[in-house]
């Protein structure tokens, strides 16, 4: 359907891939991934036309519709958010506004001929309009916005009243009410809570058309793709098969190439050996001319270099209790713009012991955030008991955490200014755990990445002596690689971990009880992820 043919591109002197080849078959669901800065974006922006190529070429059959969802979102005022999504949809918008013009023309008086001109437009306008759709627009449309998690009452709100995060989701259905032939998606989960990411996941999945998209979520991109393209290295890589596979035939093929390279080498190496033996002797001129010529057509294997993990052992916390926080019949509202209260919930018990590892799930709205700024004494309950146990220190992060970050200050001075007592080896170990390394530790907290920031908080938070982990969303902007490194050092955490999450093989990887808030009610399951799934019947 798409051919990505031998494509080379350079920015700013570096060079992205060189002779970079791909096919996008019909129907075909693909992930493409590779680490920052290598080109994914740049990838869907050659597709669509939005950049150029240094060589090489795209192929696109003619009247293929392609529908591209960036996280470049447009300003968007002054229409509903029905009527903003609903405007996306090729040219039914246009086409139904003409059918209401018709219908009214119809309507009036006029003579034979007129109503019969009129009646064979109507005819044809109503023919197309069936056959795009468009009579089943508005239940899609409201399908779509609600899969997305907005409230019915959200559907006619001015679109201009929403957040930057509201505003992607509205970007998001208007890709997904195109029903394109082919379909680009970068970071689509972005924003998302866990059951609008299950609802696309849905979505995706009966998706007719092709797809082609970036993920930071492992699952999400397991559960879709079967194939897998690579950006990395100045070049393009095909694997067959999904993001788990991708990672194993990954290494395979790492393995691989490093024997092959210490083939080589040693094949080299007593070639060479050879020259330097013979070069003066006139009896040996021939062959050492022939093997002279032979290494210098010889291609050599050059091996990437690997990101080294650095192993770093989390400070040891004091004691606490074993309980460590307990609520009983805990309630909260917040007060309502222009009077009254909005509930969050209510009758909330609970015990959290020593060592657990809970995860904190509900519905958009349903008051996770609300749960762990509670706990954390963000704010306070508006009814019931809440009880931290002695000798707890809590460490709390939430998207708000990044806010408290010197701007100023380089990378390496603001975790040093968070723990004075520390050497700077120690703090250049802690940060290079967290994938900042060499150079990085000097860079100014102002131009750092909203992951790069994420993973300097949860950083300072980690490196003091805290027994009381709360986290709220830590995977936002986290790419796979740096969400691993996290989950790591959360796995390894020796103390009591709380989290919010929409990241489902995090949340199987560390929890080993979950508490679910549902309508305003919170329900505690004392078990594993997959426990929880099973008690509950959901199969995400």
């Amino acid at each position: 359907m798409i051919q990505f043919a031998k494509v080379t591109k350079s920015y700013g002197g570096k060079t992205l891939y060189r002779d970079g080849s791909f096919q996008l078959n019909p129907g075909e669901k693909v992930g493409l991934v590779g680490p920052n800065g290598a080109g994914k974006t740049t990838v869907f922006r050659i597709l669509v036309g939005e950049t150029g190529m240094d060589s090489g070429n795209v192929v696109k059959p003619d009247g293929v519709v392609v529908g591209y969802f960036s996280q470049n979102i447009e300003d968007m005022k002054g229409r509903s958010v029905l009527e903003e999504v609903k405007s996306a949809a090729g040219h039914l918008p246009k086409l139904q506004a003409q059918l209401l013009e018709l219908e009214r023309r119809l309507g009036e008086p006029m003579d034979d001929d007129e109503m019969a001109k009129v009646l064979e437009i109507y005819g044809e306008r109503q023919a197309e309009f069936e056959r795009l759709g468009g009579y089943d627009l508005d239940s899609r449309a409201a399908e779509i916005v609600s899969g997305l998690g907005f409230t019915i009452e959200d559907h006619n709100r001015d679109t201009s009243t929403f957040s930057g995060g509201w505003k992607m989701r509205i970007a998001l259905a208007k890709i997904l009410i195109l029903n394109p032939d082919v379909l680009l998606m970068d970071e689509p989960t972005n924003h998302l809570d866990l059951e609008s990411i299950i609802w696309l996941e849905g979505w995706l999945r009966q998706f007719k058309g092709a797809l082609l998209m970036t993920s930071h979520d492992r699952d999400f991109m397991n559960r879709l793709v079967t194939r897998i393209i690579e950006v990395a290295n100045q070049s393009i890589t095909i694997y067959s098969g999904n993001y788990d596979f991708y990672e194993r035939e990954k290494e395979i093929r790492r393995e691989q190439l490093i024997a092959a390279a210490r083939r080589q080498d040693e094949m080299l190496a007593k070639e060479e050996e050879f020259i330097a033996r013979f070069a003066a002797r006139a009896s040996h001129a021939a062959q050492v001319q022939s093997r002279a010529k032979k290494l210098e057509k010889i291609d050599r294997i050059e091996v990437p270099t690997e990101e080294k993990a650095i192993q770093f052992v989390w400070p040891i916390p004091p004691r606490g209790g074993d309980e460590v926080v307990k609520f009983e019949k805990l309630g909260k509202v917040w007060p309502r713009e222009g009077g009254g209260e909005v509930p969050v919930f209510h009758g909330a018990s609970a015990l959290v012991k020593r060592l657990d590892r809970v995860a904190v799930v509900g519905v958009n709205g349903a008051g996770k955030s609300t749960l762990l700024k509670i706990i954390s004494g963000q704010t306070e309950p508006t009814s019931g008991r809440i009880t931290v146990g002695a000798g707890i220190e809590i460490g709390y992060f939430s998207q708000n955490s990044l806010d408290v970050l010197n701007p100023n200050l380089t990378v390496v001075d603001e975790v040093h200014g968070r723990i004075p007592n520390a050497n700077l080896g120690y703090v250049r170990n802690l940060l290079g755990a967290f994938k900042f390394s060499g150079d990085e530790v000097e860079k100014k907290v102002s131009v750092l990445s909203g992951g790069e920031k994420s993973r300097l908080v949860l950083a300072t938070i980690l490196a003091r002596p805290v027994n009381l982990l709360i986290l709220d969303e830590p995977t936002n902007h986290l790419d796979v690689q740096s969400r691993d490194v996290l989950l790591d050092a959360v796995c390894q955490f020796p103390g009591t971990v709380m989290i919010v999450s929409h990241d489902r093989h995090f949340l199987r990887k560390m929890s080993t009880r979950v508490f679910r808030l549902d309508r305003h009610e919170l329900t505690v399951y004392d078990g594993t992820w997959d426990y929880y799934l099973g008690k509950t019947g959901q199969a995400i």
